[in-house]
């Protein structure tokens, strides 16, 4: 009998499970898979990122500035495992440093499909045969997989989704990408990066609708002028077929494009396939997810859910934060008792783009009084150096408190950066911090200040 029972090994199960093994649980841990990690070890963040990284370097879009106009990039002489090599050095990394935190908490692991016999009791099924653990609370971090819709004829070598985009024989020549979410606008300026043709399709008729429009248009004119990504905004992808080594995609207005590969990301759907959630008694809602209250349980009191399978905001950073809040409620452990409320967002496209806190949409939208600084990176003495002459710090604050309410980047760094500002705003602080503080020189954090003096004399102009 074990106090915990933890149901996939993503982030949230793994520090689901190393927060309660620390305070003296005894854990027990199940993966199906044969490699601890999940989709952000295995599929999606890691591999994506790592991949991200490649690119700019081997693209050379970091000299710009540089050698503006000379990088000379033949995609042809770039095989995938080139492209590969990084990521799979950084994924076999992160499955050591999890195999060893767990064992350093004493963790132990099962290798197998979990399937609920009763709220308390768990079957683990593997090529060995079947067994059944109990366990007194049981914590689902099954994570997400790519939705799938039936229509797309999905193939894995051709017509790939975000999982299987990373398994391809060759780089293509031109890609089509259907969904400009957070998935689809990163792979489209990574292989633009790489000098590959990308065309971007979408339905709706802007990018990223929760990000900040300023950001946004700077974004769309990186892509449009700086990588050369062809866009179709407004346009629903009417079929998809595969015609021997290529794709032929055919758009609602009649347009059609035959490309080297297809990356369908049409968002992600819950891994609850196989749990026997309903012989439980735990709730779910569309796309499987796993409904929860605000301390992470869900409709059986002992069964608790965290990460991707309970849905928004589906990041790896608050999944860990989820899963060590649900474990101290479920102990009791009086630690850790809440998800900050201030969340950081990042979306790692070239540029990288970085959100916390309110926009002017949103301001708008509640009513809420605000002024806005800005600083580019043009005006930095650092982003001179790097050649990133379109970054953006922008600030939002409120014109009689001064205190910040939201911070958006754009440009090199833009995670990083975010969260000077995200700390400030977590202390209740105003834009004076900025101006206060001394920055080193010549930094891109700097431009915090000089974003703040902005917005000083634009409050004071009004």
């Amino acid at each position: 009998m074990y106090d915990l029972i933890v149901i996939g090994s993503g982030p949230a199960g793994e520090k689901g499970a190393a927060q309660a093994a620390y305070f003296g649980k005894s854990v027990a841990l199940i993966e199906r898979e044969p490699v601890v990690g999940g989709a952000c070890v295995n599929t999606g963040t890691i591999p994506s990122k790592t991949l991200r990284e490649s690119a700019l370097h081997l693209s050379g879009f970091r000299q710009r500035g540089f050698r503006e106009g000379s990088i000379d990039l033949t995609v042809n002489a770039i095989t995938v495992a080139d492209f590969m090599y990084r990521k799979d050095r950084v994924v076999a990394h992160e499955w050591k440093r999890i195999e060893d935190n767990l064992r350093r908490h004493k963790v132990d692991r099962y290798e197998g499909s979990a399937r609920f016999v009763s709220p308390t009791r768990v079957a683990i099924t593997n090529a060995i045969g079947e067994e059944v653990i109990d366990g007194g609370v049981i914590l689902i971090a099954t994570g997400s997989s790519p939705h799938r819709p039936d229509h797309v004829p999905f193939d894995g070598e051709v017509i790939c989704d975000s999982d299987t985009i990373l398994g391809i024989g060759r780089i293509p020549a031109k890609l089509a990408v259907v969904g400009a979410g957070i998935i689809g606008v990163e792979y489209a300026s990574i292989f633009a990066a790489l000098g590959v043709e990308v065309h971007l399709i979408d339905g709706r008729t802007s990018l990223l609708p929760n990000i900040d429009r300023e950001i946004v248009r700077i974004l769309l004119g990186e892509f449009q002028n700086r990588l050369g990504i062809t866009m179709h905004l407004g346009q629903d992808v009417a079929s998809i077929e595969r015609y021997g080594q290529q794709a032929s995609l055919t758009l609602a207005d009649g347009e059609c494009m035959v490309v080297d590969n297809v990356l369908y990301a049409a968002g992600r759907s819950s891994n609850v396939e196989g749990l026997n959630l309903d012989g439980a008694g735990v709730a779910t809602a569309a796309r499987g997810l796993i409904t929860v209250n605000e301390n992470y349980q869900t409709s059986v009191p002992n069964i608790y859910a965290a990460g991707d399978v309970i849905g928004f905001p589906a990041l790896a950073s608050t999944s860990m934060e989820q899963a060590r809040v649900a474990m101290v409620h479920a102990f009791n452990l009086k630690y850790k008792m809440h998800v900050a409320p201030i969340l950081p967002y990042a979306i790692y496209t070239i540029p990288e783009v970085a959100t916390v806190g309110l926009n002017e949409d949103d301001c708008h939208k509640k009513g809420t009084p605000f002024a806005v600084g800005r600083a580019f990176y043009r005006d930095n003495a650092r982003g001179e150096i790097i050649g990133d002459l379109k970054g953006l710090i922008k600030l939002v604050f409120d014109p009689e408190s001064l205190c910040l309410l939201g911070v958006h980047i754009i440009g090199e760094s833009a995670s990083e950066m975010l969260h000077i500002g995200m700390m400030v705003m977590q202390f209740g602080g105003t834009i004076n911090a900025f101006i206060d503080c001394v920055f080193n020189f010549p930094t891109l954090s700097e431009a915090y200040k000089y974003a703040a003096y902005d917005g000083l004399g634009a409050r004071m102009r009004t």
